[in-house]
C-alpha cells in the first residue's frame, strides 16, 4: 500500500511540475525589435530560475497575427510563453479576420514593462517638431510617408490617432516588424514613424534619426529635453506601449501562478531593472488580474477607435 501510495504521489506531483523541458517563449516579430529585445533580456534569468532553456522564437506576419495564432495554439503547458503588444492582445481582432480571440484564447501572466514610444523623423525632413510637422503635412498632404511594423500595430495605430487630432494626411508603409520599417526610415525611403524607444535610442543618439515628441504622458528620462505630443500642441494625446507575458488559456492555474512568482521575481532583480531602465522602458509586474483587466478595457477602448477612424488592415 505504502509502495502504490509512493508511486501515485510521484505521478501527481509530476502533473503539476514546471518546467520538465525548455521553455519557448514566442515574439510575434522578427529579431531586432523591442519585444524582441525585451524577451532576449529576460530569457537567460528565467533560464537560470527554471534550470531549463528558455528559447525566443519569432514567428512574424500580418502584424503579430500569425505568431499570437501560434502561441494560442500551443500545448497549455507552461513551456510555450508569448510576448505580447498592446496592438496584439487588444486592437488586431478588430482589424483582422483571426482565428482566435487573443482575450480569450491566452492567459495573463503579468506585464513586462510599459514601452515609452517615440515620434521620429529622418533628419532630411524639414520639420524639428510636431507644429513644424503639422504645417508641413497641411501644405503636402499625402505626400508625406510614415513607416510601421504593421498595419494594426502600435505604431499604426499611434500615427494614425495623431493623424486624426492632427487634422493632417500622411501616407503609410507597413513593414513586418520595427527592426525593417526603422531601417527603412534611416535610409529616407520613408520620412517619419512611431516606435519604441527600445529600439531607436541609439540611432536618435547617433544623429541618424532626429526625435520630435514622445508620446507618453510625461516626457522620458532619456529623452529629458524632448517635449510630448501634448506638449507640443496636441492636448489629451497620450500613448504607452506595453509588452507582456502571457500562455495558452488552458494552462493549469498552478502552472499560470508559478510563471507569475517566478517571472515577476525576475523582473525585480536589480541587474534587469537597470537594463530595462537603459532601453527607455519601465518594469512593470502587476498582477494576472490587473493584466487581464487593462487588456480587456484598451480592446474596447480600440474598437471604438478603431470603427470611427474607418481603419483597415490592409492600410
Amino acid at each position: 500500500m505504502r509502495t502504490l501510495l509512493a508511486v501515485l504521489l510521484l505521478v501527481m506531483g509530476s502533473a503539476h511540475a514546471f518546467p520538465t523541458k525548455p521553455v519557448k517563449i514566442i515574439v510575434a516579430f522578427p529579431p531586432g525589435g523591442g519585444t524582441d529585445i525585451v524577451a532576449r533580456l529576460i530569457a537567460p534569468k528565467l533560464s537560470d530560475t527554471w534550470n531549463q532553456p528558455v528559447i525566443v522564437e519569432n514567428r512574424a506576419g500580418a502584424a503579430g497575427v500569425i505568431g499570437t495564432e501560434a502561441a494560442a495554439r500551443a500545448e497549455p503547458d507552461g513551456h510555450t510563453l508569448f510576448m505580447a503588444t498592446m496592438g496584439n492582445m487588444t486592437a488586431n481582432q478588430h482589424l483582422y479576420k483571426m482565428s482566435i480571440d487573443p482575450l480569450g484564447a491566452l492567459a495573463p501572466i503579468t506585464k513586462v514593462v510599459d514601452v515609452h514610444f517615440v515620434f521620429m523623423a529622418n533628419p532630411s525632413l524639414p520639420a524639428n517638431n510636431v507644429q513644424e510637422l503639422i504645417a508641413l503635412a497641411k501644405r503636402k498632404p499625402g505626400e508625406i510617408a510614415y513607416s510601421s511594423s504593421g498595419a494594426g500595430g502600435a505604431p499604426h495605430l499611434a500615427m494614425e490617432l495623431f493623424k486624426r487630432q492632427a487634422g493632417v494626411d500622411l501616407a503609410h508603409v507597413p513593414y513586418k516588424g520595427s527592426s525593417p520599417s526603422i531601417t527603412d526610415l534611416i535610409g529616407g525611403r520613408v520620412m517619419l514613424t512611431m516606435d519604441s524607444l527600445v529600439q531607436s535610442l541609439p540611432h536618435i543618439k547617433a544623429g541618424r534619426l532626429k526625435a520630435l515628441a514622445v508620446l507618453g504622458p510625461k516626457r522620458a528620462a532619456l529623452l529629458p529635453d524632448v517635449p510630448t505630443v501634448a506638449e507640443s500642441g496636441l492636448a489629451g494625446y497620450a500613448l504607452t506601449n506595453w509588452f507582456g507575458l502571457l500562455a495558452p488559456a488552458a494552462t493549469p492555474s498552478e502552472t499560470l501562478a508559478k510563471l507569475h512568482a517566478d517571472v515577476v521575481a525576475v523582473l525585480r532583480d536589480g541587474e534587469i531593472q537597470k537594463k530595462i531602465a537603459a532601453l527607455g522602458a519601465d518594469v512593470v509586474g502587476n498582477s494576472p488580474a490587473e493584466f487581464g483587466a487593462a487588456m480587456r478595457a484598451e480592446s474596447a477602448q480600440w474598437a471604438e477607435i478603431i470603427k470611427a477612424a474607418g481603419l483597415r488592415a490592409e492600410q
